[in-house]
């Protein structure tokens, strides 16, 4: 379950890769809404995101965080290769807590650049669970762009990876809160 993303709005945020206008790397970032935007970060990580506007209009969210439901066994096993950890060590909150130890978790790479999230292998679904608290805060791990609250999350998941935030209640009311 997707519990943390961050939005990327356009040429005119300086954070979002589409900020120095189209290229080769960000070209998918340009539409059609609904495929996924995958990059190698600082040449160790790949990033997977969800793009989210009209063709030609740049803009996605990256996913973050998941709560694991499903092939938690692979996931730890994907975790904890070339590394001294066992694969049961790692508890099932940290698999995908960052968006660097989720594509790790889930087998993702630039092979799935561009593929439809509706149709394909890597896809994202509506199951339709129970409403919980969203909370908000600015984006985390960047220098620019950084003052609209464009991070949303389930305020009360235990897989979030960043600092605090603001709480919006289902019902509406904000409060302060930390995790």
């Amino acid at each position: 379950m997707i519990v943390e993303v961050e939005a990327y709005i356009g040429e005119d945020d300086p954070a979002c890769h589409a900020a120095p206008g189209r290229t080769r790397r960000n070209e998918p970032l340009y539409g059609p809404p609904g495929i996924a935007y995958v990059y190698l970060n600082y040449g160790i990580h790949y990033l997977v995101n969800a793009v989210t506007e009209a063709e030609g209009w740049p803009a996605a969210v990256l996913i973050r965080a998941l709560e694991p439901k499903d092939g938690v066994a692979l996931m730890r096993k994907r975790r904890a290769g070339g590394t001294r950890k066992k694969p049961a060590d790692l508890p099932v909150n940290d698999l995908c807590r960052g968006p660097g130890n989720l594509t790790k978790a889930l087998g993702i790479d630039l092979r799935q650049n561009r593929l439809d999230l509706t149709t394909s292998a890597l896809r994202i679904e509506d199951h339709e669970g129970p409403k919980r608290p969203l909370a908000w805060s600015r984006r985390i791990g960047i220098n620019v762009g950084v003052e609209q609250e464009w991070r949303v999350m389930a305020a009360d998941s235990p897989a979030l990876s960043g600092r605090p935030f603001r709480a919006v209640r289902p019902g509406g009311g904000n409060t302060r809160s930390r995790y």
